[in-house]
């Protein structure tokens, strides 16, 4: 008997398990009649979202703590590796300890000024401190490795380029950081250092006969986009930190020089090189070139005085940048490393410098939030894709010279200790926060949409207050 009751209730359970698998009612065919189409989920590639500071921010943090633990601030005997404490017996082997980054590269001077970027949006010290400390540091270090220099004929390479800059890379964006820094905390005597820089920016480096800026490769008088960042913010920086014009004027001098010769309209976008006397250029739109051009036309706004003659031609040129740079984002939200030649590969240093641009563009009034606010939030998505758990950010160009044909772009390697990707990242995600505090992303019909009164619904918007 009791095996009977077992075998039915068993049958039962199996009849039961077999009817809870059994497929549930196909729902009917989807169609234009009985469902909202334009409300399906689209399968984008990054986050098309909005934002809000503090998700912001945890990337920003991720970058501060990796570059905190990669960038020691020692100096060591290179044959021993121990640290060298007392300053006055440095030997010939004494360095800067070698951490992941070089501390007084010109991708670390836009790593500082992105740190005091930071610092302004989110009140959080850590980043100034960032910034001061390793400044602080070397401003110390710099008497000593002179002497040392003076007596014994040696140099760390590192602390060469801040005692003999050899090259604009050297210079100017260490230059212009230092002096932003000095504007923020004057209490902190950085003019030797400053001086110095100037010098060799004013003074020292090779120009055509006209005055604009170039240098004597890979063909002799050569002009690098990139060298209107290695120098051109820092000049505008000089004006705005000693109050002398001259260098308001010499900034605008060179923007306009450079944009002269290199800037193609019809596009909206420089080339990366000009060599004097040749014909013809191969106009090779690389993407972070075009990256350091934007954010001169930048930097150069935000200190250049509103009634300076050169005021209106400088925000002009940066407007038509603009418009060339937005015209080319890609749908994942990058831009390319060729930034017209769509199989060239997605590149984040750039992403991230026209992110910056854009935004910064935004808060300052220079450009409409309504057609290009959705740009630069949809460029700080792709750019956090990039930061990684640990805080690196991959998928940056290395270092690249120049070349006259496309094949030397197309195949430039990418590294997360290319240094020219975190001081962007964190520049785009403390303008992001900037953005998204003064103005109101929403999402609305599915699309981005930026608003200068918070509109207070979840429902599509089909009458703006």
């Amino acid at each position: 008997m009791k095996n009977t009751i077992k075998s039915v209730c068993m049958g039962f359970l199996l009849v039961g398990t077999v009817a809870c698998n059994q497929p549930a009612e196909q729902p009917e065919t989807i169609n234009d009649s009985n469902t909202p189409l334009h409300l399906l989920t689209p399968d984008y590639k990054v986050a098309y979202k909005e934002w809000n500071t503090e998700q912001i921010k945890s990337y920003l943090d991720r970058v501060l703590h990796f570059l905190e633990s990669t960038t020691p601030m020692r100096v060591v005997d290179k044959e021993t590796g121990a640290e060298i404490t007392d300053l006055e017996q440095l030997n010939p082997n004494a360095q800067l300890e070698r951490g992941a980054f070089r501390l007084a590269s010109y991708e670390w001077g836009v790593t500082y000024s992105g740190m005091l970027a930071v610092a302004d949006a989110t009140q959080d010290a850590q980043y100034m401190n960032y910034a001061k400390e390793r400044f602080s540091f070397l401003t110390e270090m710099v008497p000593y490795f002179t002497r040392l220099m003076n007596e014994q004929d040696v140099i760390d390479g590192q602390m060469r380029q801040i005692i003999r800059p050899g090259a604009l890379d050297d210079a100017g964006a260490m230059c212009a950081a230092m002096i932003k820094l000095s504007r923020i905390m004057p209490e902190i005597d950085f003019s030797r250092m400053i001086l110095n820089y100037m010098d060799f920016i004013e003074n020292k480096e090779h120009r055509l006969a006209d005055g604009t800026f170039a240098r004597m490769r890979p063909q002799a008088n050569t002009m690098w986009l990139d060298d209107m960042y290695m120098a051109i913010p820092a000049i505008a920086q000089m004006g705005a930190y000693t109050g002398d014009t001259r260098y308001f004027d010499e900034a605008v001098f060179q923007v306009l020089s450079f944009s002269k010769r290199m800037f193609v309209e019809e596009k909206g976008l420089y080339m990366h090189g000009w060599v004097e006397g040749e014909e013809y250029h191969p106009a090779f739109h690389w993407g972070r070139a075009n990256g350091w051009a934007l954010l001169t036309l930048t930097e150069v706004l935000d200190v250049l005085p509103t009634d300076h003659p050169g005021y209106e031609a400088i925000m002009k040129q940066y407007k038509a940048h603009v418009r060339g740079i937005a015209a080319r984002q890609s749908g994942e939200g990058f831009w390319h490393q060729l930034l017209d030649r769509n199989d060239s590969y997605l590149e984040t240093s750039a992403t991230a410098i026209f992110t910056y641009c854009i935004a910064r563009g935004i808060n300052k009034g220079w450009l409409d939030v309504i057609s290009f606010g959705p740009v630069a939030q949809l460029g700080w998505s792709a750019v956090s894709t990039k930061i990684n758990a640990e805080g690196e950010v991959e998928d940056v160009c290395v270092g690249t010279g120049m070349a006259f044909d496309p094949a030397f772009y197309y195949y430039r390697p990418v590294n997360v200790y290319a240094a020219h990707g975190y001081g962007p990242v964190l520049l785009a995600g403390a303008e992001m926060i900037q953005l998204i505090t003064r103005f109101f992303p929403k999402m609305n019909d599915s699309a981005i949409q930026y608003y200068s009164v918070k509109q207070d619904t979840d429902r599509p918007i089909f009458g703006v207050k």
